[in-house]
């Protein structure tokens, strides 16, 4: 009986050695007494430099790329106890709950990194001290993007996903699969909130139809906005503020290829309308402004207090709208316009350029009204309207009270395109190819109230890692603060099985174009709307 108590003592004693032993190694405390200054920055991965982040953001877990047999990181601010993150290798995973804990203590402070490596004679270096900022004002809790594979011709696997910018937790909303492998394409909410959401489909191997996903307070419903004048089924969508009306646009959208470029994919909007969808009535309406036949119209965004709608336009270079690529498509060049739209009696004002390109010398498309009505950012290349094909795509700000603009500073030599505001206006998440100009991240600029944009960061991940290997895109980054309120299957299972509902007889509408029959609505089928944009 000793024997064996002695045996059970002597196990729980080698336990707590080796537990103590793995602390040290993995987040306990180490003392450095002496070391080497070396005279410059560590190198990590990915950035997390010089840069503003919120204080409800994920921790920054990071790789330190220098040679080493032991790492030390400690993340201080001005008050709170310090971090301290030991290990064999360079990956530092931060713990969160003391991560959560200095961030939300230090708000409108400076966050430090100390970084320290030990060589293998025991000889410890550091480095100088990496120094980003905490803002006090907190981003939206979640972002809602679209998770594709690089590939041109399949729709292949793809899902709308919520990642949990807090505890970096991606959450599937819907996956492809759970309707034989359909398209869905650009998700859109109503003033940052889930509960108001549209998402447009097109089937897959089975037949299911195509146009809009409704969801409003947890009910989804399918909208066919289709009409004998726009066949097309909708596509590029934005909410009214009120939430009572929709403005989206009807594209034509094919996908070609160059022989040689750093780009070799490039993209074309054949033909293009607009028009809203009123929710109360269920029916389709427009204006001659915005679907004037001589003219690409596309891009609809409503201003922050819904009395414009800006849009982006541009002449028909081209007679023949079936050539791919057509003609002059690299002289295609969109102006920044907007339209006065009275929410209550439904009437249109006049259309007025905002900003040409004719005097940018660039094509303008995808601008995005900041909530607080200040700002307007926008996408600027050389030509189209697919700013993700244009390495020279940058975001350039406007201030709406005297309408100058700037390319902002958030930018990188690579493509900068599909851009959204958190609710308080102070954050932007955007899409870019910064990091190899193939693969799509997510990354994020602190806007401050004078619009400065800050250098931005990518999406945290919990493994420091994760973007060395992962080799899917992060398409169409949306911030919400709240939760998709219906889940996959249900969702899945409308798609199958419930009817489309058609929108009634437009209660306006411009002429149908003289050049061409009206397309019954089932005449373009799944193909009207090319998925794999990217």
């Amino acid at each position: 009986m000793r024997r064996a108590l002695r045996y059970v003592v002597l196990v729980l004693a080698l336990a707590v050695l080796a537990g103590a032993a793995y602390r040290t190694l993995r987040g306990g405390a180490v003392t450095i007494e002496e070391w080497t200054p070396m005279g410059r920055p560590p190198r990590i991965r990915p950035d997390y430099t010089s840069t503003v982040v919120p204080p409800n953001i994920a921790p920054l877990n990071f790789c330190v790329d220098e040679d080493g047999d032991r790492y030390c990181v400690k993340v201080r601010s001005s008050s709170g106890d310090p971090i301290e993150v030991v290990g064999t290798t360079g990956q530092i995973v931060i713990p969160p709950g003391r991560w959560r804990k200095l961030l939300d203590a230090n708000r409108g402070e400076e966050l430090h990194f100390d970084v320290y490596v030990q060589a293998p004679d025991g000889r410890w270096s550091r480095f100088d001290t990496i120094t980003n900022s905490i803002a006090a004002e907190e981003i939206d809790r979640y972002m809602v993007y679209r998770r594709i594979n690089v590939m041109y011709d399949e729709y292949v696997r793809m899902g709308i996903h919520q990642y949990d910018l807090e505890n970096a937790e991606d959450i599937l909303v819907l996956d492809n699969r759970s309707f034989d492998g359909g398209c869905m394409n650009c998700h859109t909410f109503w003033n940052n909130s889930t509960e108001k959401m549209l998402l447009h489909v097109r089937s897959g191997q089975k037949d299911y139809g195509m146009g809009m996903l409704l969801v409003q307070d947890g009910v989804v419903e399918k909208v066919d906005a289709r009409t004998e004048f726009s066949p097309r089924p909708a596509a590029f969508s934005s909410w009214h503020p009120s939430g009572r009306v929709v403005a989206f646009s009807t594209n034509k959208v094919r996908q070609f290829f160059h022989h040689a470029r750093t780009e070799i994919r490039d993209g074309t909007d054949l033909d293009s309308d607009m028009g809203i969808y009123l929710l109360d009535s269920k029916t389709v309406a427009s204006t001659a402004a915005i679907c004037r036949p001589d003219r690409l119209e596309t891009w609809p965004a409503w201003s922050a207090d819904g009395a414009h709608l800006y849009f982006c336009s541009s002449p028909v270079p081209w007679s023949d709208r079936d050539t791919v690529p057509p003609e002059h498509y690299e002289q295609v060049r969109y102006d920044l316009v907007r339209i006065g739209y009275d929410v209550n009696t439904g009437t249109w004002g006049e259309a007025e350029t905002v900003l040409s390109s004719e005097d940018t010398g660039l094509s303008i498309t995808l601008p995005r009204a900041s909530p607080d009505g200040r700002f307007l950012v926008f996408c600027m290349s050389e030509y189209s309207t697919f700013p993700t094909f244009q390495p020279s795509s940058d975001l350039y700000l406007m201030d709406l009270a005297g309408r100058e603009y700037r390319r902002m500073e958030c930018n990188s030599d690579r493509a900068e395109s599909w851009h959204s505001w958190s609710s308080n206006s102070r954050w932007l998440a955007f899409s870019s190819k910064r990091g190899d100009g193939l693969f799509i991240r997510a990354y994020f600029s602190y806007v401050d109230e004078n619009g400065t944009a800050h250098k931005p960061f990518v999406l945290p991940q919990s493994d420091p890692v994760f973007y060395d290997s992962f080799i899917k895109l992060y398409q169409m980054p949306e911030m919400v603060r709240e939760l998709v309120p219906v889940r996959g299957e249900e969702i899945a299972g409308v798609i199958r099985s419930a009817p489309w509902t058609r929108s009634g007889p437009p209660v306006t509408a411009p002429t149908p174009r003289a050049a061409s029959e009206p397309v019954p609505p089932s005449a373009e089928g799944p193909e009207a709307w090319t998925p794999h944009v990217q």
